[in-house]
């Protein structure tokens, strides 16, 4: 996947209402799911035991935190948006957010994305991108989520 890249905020506002490329797959490790429990203090078995995982859980398997995959809209937005004037985005925060379907260990996930409002704020602009983190060979996504961020030039 190529990032849309755009000169400033100007250029990046004809994107209102639009669909942005999607990501590449990225694969969810077991190392990454303990990383995110380590990090947020959140060792919950079906996340970081993978014995009993295998026995105990419907999944048969650990699972990513739902929180984890929201942790990775930045990562994927930043990859798909570039834009060159910008000396600063941060995580605004979230309208809405919902976890479809949990991400088994090595399964591989993707964003789907549009941009559905640009406003001004401030020195840069606040934008709503909606999301969907899909799963590689599931129907339904892992989540899907308002997100917003701010943009500084």
């Amino acid at each position: 996947m190529e990032a849309l890249v755009f000169k400033n905020i100007e250029e990046f506002r004809s994107m209102m209402g639009e669909e942005l490329p999607t990501s590449d797959w990225i694969t969810i490790t077991q190392e990454m799911i303990t990383d995110f429990a380590n990090a947020t203090f959140d060792r919950q078995w079906v996340h970081v035991d993978v014995e009993r995982a295998k026995k105990e859980s419907p999944f048969k398997s650990t699972i990513a935190h739902g929180f984890m995959s929201v942790a990775l809209l930045s990562k994927f937005l930043g990859d798909m948006v570039q834009i060159q004037s910008v000396k600063m985005g941060l995580n605004y925060g979230l309208n809405y957010v919902r976890f479809m379907n949990p991400v088994p260990v090595n399964s591989n996930v993707r964003l789907k994305s549009s941009i559905q409002n640009i406003e001004t704020h401030k020195l840069g602009v606040k934008v709503t991108f909606s999301c969907a983190v899909e799963i590689n060979g599931e129907e339904k996504p892992a989540c899907v989520a308002e997100f917003l961020a701010l943009f500084f030039e």
